[in-house]
C-alpha cells in the first residue's frame, strides 16, 4: 500500500506554512533586535576598554626654565601707575613661553580709610599686592624689609630669582627672560651697575631701576645679621654693601640694555632707545611712557573697528 505524500493533506500544508511564518517572524523581528543589542553592548565595552581615563590623569606641565618674582615697589596711593603697569605687562606675558614671571606690587602698611577700601578692591580683582609690615620710607629699611620677608611669605624656594623694581621702569619681559635663561641660579646679583662712569670706583651697586637676586641670596638676607644691621641708608647702595661685605653676589651688569630715558646730557646710563632693550627707567610722565611704548610697537596688534578711530 502506498504512503500518502505530505502535500496531499491541506491541513498539513497549512501547518507547515504557519510554522515557517512563525520561524521567519522570530528571525526577522526578535533576533535582529537581539543582535543589535549585543552589538551595541560589545561596542561600548570595547570603547570603554580602549578609551583613556583622562579624568584620572593630571596633565604634566613642563618645568619652567626659571621662576621670577618681580616686585614693583609702589606707594599705596599710586593707583593709576599700577593700573598702567598691569596693562603693559599683561600684553607681554601672553607671549612668554617656558618661564614663570609673577608680578607683584609692594608697599608698607595702609594708613587711610581710602587706601583700605580701594586697595582691597584691587586685591579682589588682581591678587597681585604685597603689604609689608613697615612704615613707608625711602632709605629707612623698606628694601631690607622686602627681601627679608620674601622667604617667610612664599615658603621654600618657589622662585629662582627675586627682583626689586621701580614703578617708573618698563621691562621688556621677553628680553629679560632671554637674558636670565643664560644665568646660573645661585649667587646672582643682576642689574645695571652704578656708577658706570667711574671705572675704578669700588663701591659699585645695581641701580634701583630694577635688580634681582638669586633665591639663595634672599634666604641669606632673611637670616643674616649683616644686612639687618645695615638696613638704613641709601637703599640700593645698601644692597651692594651687603654683597661686598659678605663676599656674595656675582655681578651681572646689563649695560647698555638697561638705561634711563634719554635726555641731555647723554651719559652711559642715559641714551636713546635700542632694539635689544631690557628696561627703560625714569618714565615719570605719561608722554614718556607713550613714547617708549610706541617705539617698541606695543600697539601693533590693535585691530580696525568701527567702535573707535585712533589717528
Amino acid at each position: 500500500m502506498m504512503k500518502p505524500y505530505l502535500h496531499s493533506s491541506p491541513s498539513i500544508i497549512y501547518f507547515i506554512l504557519l510554522s515557517s511564518s512563525l520561524v521567519a517572524l522570530i528571525f526577522l523581528v526578535v533576533y535582529p533586535n537581539e543582535f543589535r543589542l549585543q552589538s551595541s553592548v560589545a561596542t561600548r565595552c570595547r570603547s570603554a576598554q580602549n578609551s583613556t581615563p583622562a579624568i584620572f590623569i593630571e596633565p604634566v606641565s613642563p618645568k619652567p626654565d626659571f621662576r621670577l618674582l618681580m616686585s614693583v615697589l609702589s606707594l599705596p596711593d599710586s593707583y593709576e601707575r599700577r593700573h598702567l603697569m598691569r596693562d603693559v605687562y599683561a600684553l607681554q606675558k601672553s607671549n612668554l613661553t617656558g618661564v614663570q614671571i609673577d608680578i607683584r606690587f609692594v608697599f608698607c602698611n595702609l594708613t587711610t580709610e581710602e587706601q583700605r577700601v580701594l586697595i582691597a578692591v584691587e586685591i579682589l580683582l588682581y591678587d597681585d599686592i604685597i603689604i609689608l609690615n613697615c612704615t613707608e620710607n625711602m632709605d629707612k629699611g623698606k628694601t631690607y624689609t622686602y627681601f627679608s620677608s620674601v622667604p617667610h611669605l612664599f615658603g621654600e624656594r618657589p622662585y629662582d630669582y627675586v627682583m626689586k623694581a621701580d614703578d617708573d621702569t618698563y621691562f621688556r619681559l621677553h628680553n629679560l627672560a632671554e637674558s636670565l635663561r643664560k644665568m646660573p641660579k645661585e649667587d646672582v646679583y643682576y642689574g645695571l651697575i652704578n656708577p658706570c662712569w667711574i671705572p675704578l670706583f669700588k663701591n659699585k651697586y645695581m641701580t634701583g631701576m630694577g635688580y634681582l637676586l638669586s633665591w639663595d641670596l634672599v634666604e641669606w638676607i632673611a637670616t643674616s645679621e649683616l644686612p639687618r644691621k645695615n638696613r638704613v641708608g641709601p637703599e640700593d647702595f645698601q644692597t651692594g654693601l651687603w654683597m661686598r661685605e659678605s663676599g656674595r653676589g656675582k655681578n651681572y651688569n646689563m649695560e647698555p640694555a638697561m638705561y634711563d630715558y634719554f635726555e641731555e646730557p647723554r651719559t652711559c646710563h642715559r641714551h636713546k632707545f635700542v632694539p635689544d632693550t631690557i628696561a627703560v627707567h625714569k618714565l615719570k610722565s605719561h608722554i614718556r611712557w607713550a613714547r617708549t611704548l610706541a617705539y617698541f610697537n606695543v600697539t601693533a596688534g590693535l585691530k580696525p573697528s568701527k567702535l573707535y578711530h585712533i589717528d
